[in-house]
């Protein structure tokens, strides 16, 4: 059989910044007709190679070849003649534009002018890759996966024959992400090269033929996706054995810390982003919430956490409604919340404070006297980077100069620290590596351990089915149902995350607004 032919190839690839090595003499190829996945730990320098062949960085040092000639890239319009398109994990499209317009007027050949024929024109070769898409549709009536589309679309239509794309199944559901896969595995057979970067292990198993593997910035080793497993990926990146089951402890459950009833929330817009909502949240319980991104789950979070009002609905602790009260009044009732939000700079940690100022802002109130005990913080954060194995010149470190991963290691370890019996926590393992992650779920399962309620917001289906104990699902703010973890598949959740599939009719675990079950009513009558 004769031997592909490389598409790309990358030798002896070297880039710093500052006296930080992204990558270190990286040796890398894609050839014709194949999908390379990209493997490495977050930091490890995946994004910034390809960076270097959009146009975005240049390396310090090393070659590049494009078809076996050298070539130089110096901006992003040098790659495009090139024939390489890369698609960002943040879109980069108009979103008052068309799908139509956002491809026209980024293409030189077309020009300024807006022909009428370009919906037909950018319709047919939408069709040949088998891609849905309305060539009219404006983007932001559109959904992250139609976004994500009309940018493959876009790099397809100005002649990419190398496609790079960084994370794209990050926000999709199971059922978006096999028409995405369906699609890549034709753009592969008419010839394209293909690199994907991802951390989903059965992923990179299920779509690529060849497997590159990067670990602090240095290049590892490609290996063949059909001779290799998960657990052989895992430790070429991490550089030991890790052990890749998430446990999932039984414990007792106690009666509701808290009950939602009939919640609705308004997102910042206006618009009614969660829907007469009700649920549980159990001691002993990780309860996870599944939907797709904007489907309601930061609006949620947020008012459970008292940082957004409620338009309607009560949150019920002790037979008390705790809606409207502050924080401090909460905490008298007898709930100790912690809340760990996506947006963990903007709205987590103060970026500009040290990891101690960190720690002490969570009690600082209660501190006797006008002074803070900066020891006792010390000694807190000193626990914290112990424990969480993170990496920082000191405690005095200001946050915003880690690494994305290390920075929700130091608010997980604060709102840990704090002793809450109720931990409401979004996409807490986002940005960090796969050792990182697992080293997360063992604490939630300590708390969960400890009689602590866990809400438990996350993108990874697999993670969620091993991790909680139930899961609810959210589409447009609306419940579709909540299933036992062990009981579901990725597939009934993509369903039900769609709107396809609506079991909110067949709670297992009935809230007091649709009808009490005898556990909830033996612990209020106690209570």
């Amino acid at each position: 059989m004769e031997e592909q032919r490389c598409a790309i190839e990358m030798r002896g690839i070297t880039k710093t910044f500052g006296s930080v090595v992204a990558n270190k003499n990286v040796d890398l190829n894609v050839r014709q007709g194949e999908i390379l996945a990209l493997l490495g730990e977050n930091g490890s320098g995946k994004t910034t190679l390809m960076n270097m062949l959009s146009g975005i960085y240049k390396p310090d040092s090393g070659s590049i070849l494009v078809d076996g000639t050298p070539v130089s890239i110096h901006s992003p319009e040098d790659s495009k003649r090139l024939g390489i398109g890369m698609v960002h994990q943040h879109f980069k499209l108009v979103d008052v534009f068309s799908a139509a317009d956002n491809i026209w007027l980024g293409d030189e050949k077309s020009g300024p002018v807006l022909h009428k024929d370009r919906y037909k024109i950018i319709a047919d070769m939408a069709r040949k890759f088998g891609f849905a898409i309305d060539p009219k549709k404006k983007v932001y009536n559109m959904a992250v996966s139609e976004k994500q589309t009309l940018e493959i679309i876009k790099v397809l239509y100005y002649g990419a024959k190398i496609i790079i794309l960084d994370e794209p199944t990050a926000v999709l559901t199971v059922q978006e992400t096999q028409k995405l896969f369906d699609v890549l595995r034709r753009m592969k057979q008419e010839g394209h090269a293909i690199i994907i970067i991802t951390h989903k292990l059965n992923e990179v198993l299920e779509i690529s033929d060849r497997v590159a593997i990067l670990r602090k910035g240095e290049y590892i080793g490609t290996v063949d996706t059909a001779a290799t497993n998960e657990q052989e990926l895992t430790e070429f990146m991490v550089g030991r054995k890790v052990d890749l089951n998430i446990q999932r402890p039984h414990v007792e459950t106690t009666r509701p810390l808290l009950e939602i009833r009939d919640l609705s929330i308004r997102n910042d817009e206006g618009a009614v982003a969660i829907d007469q909502v009700s649920f549980y949240i159990r001691g002993g319980e990780i309860l996870g919430v599944a939907g797709i991104a904007g489907c309601g789950q930061k609006e949620l979070c947020e008012a459970i956490a008292g940082l957004r009002p409620i338009e309607k609905g009560q949150m019920i602790h002790k037979g008390d409604n705790i809606v409207g009260l502050s924080p401090k009044a909460i905490l008298e009732k007898g709930i100790s919340m912690s809340f760990i939000p996506e947006d963990r700079l903007g709205m987590g940690l103060a970026p500009s404070l040290s990891i101690t100022d960190n720690m002490l802002l969570k009690n600082y109130r209660e501190a006797p006297g006008l002074f803070v005990d900066r020891k006792a913080g010390r000694a807190d954060a000193e626990q914290i980077i112990r424990d969480l194995e993170i990496v920082t010149p000191s405690t005095e470190t200001p946050v915003r100069r880690l690494s994305g991963g290390n920075v929700q290691k130091v608010l997980l370890g604060r709102e840990i620290k704090a002793g809450p019996n109720v931990i409401v926590t979004a996409y807490p393992v986002r940005g960090l590596d796969i050792n990182s992650s697992y080293a997360i779920y063992d604490i939630l399962n300590q708390q969960k351990q400890d009689g602590v309620g866990i809400l438990f917001v996350g993108e990874d289906l697999d993670v969620m089915i091993g991790l909680c104990d139930k899961i609810m699902v959210l589409c447009h703010g609306k419940v579709m149902g909540v299933v036992h973890a062990h009981k579901t598949s990725k597939e009934e959740l993509g369903l039900m995350m769609t709107g396809a599939l609506d079991l909110s009719h067949k709670y297992e675990d009935k809230p007091s607004g649709i009808a009490r079950d005898s556990q909830f009513q033996e612990g209020e009558e106690k209570g």
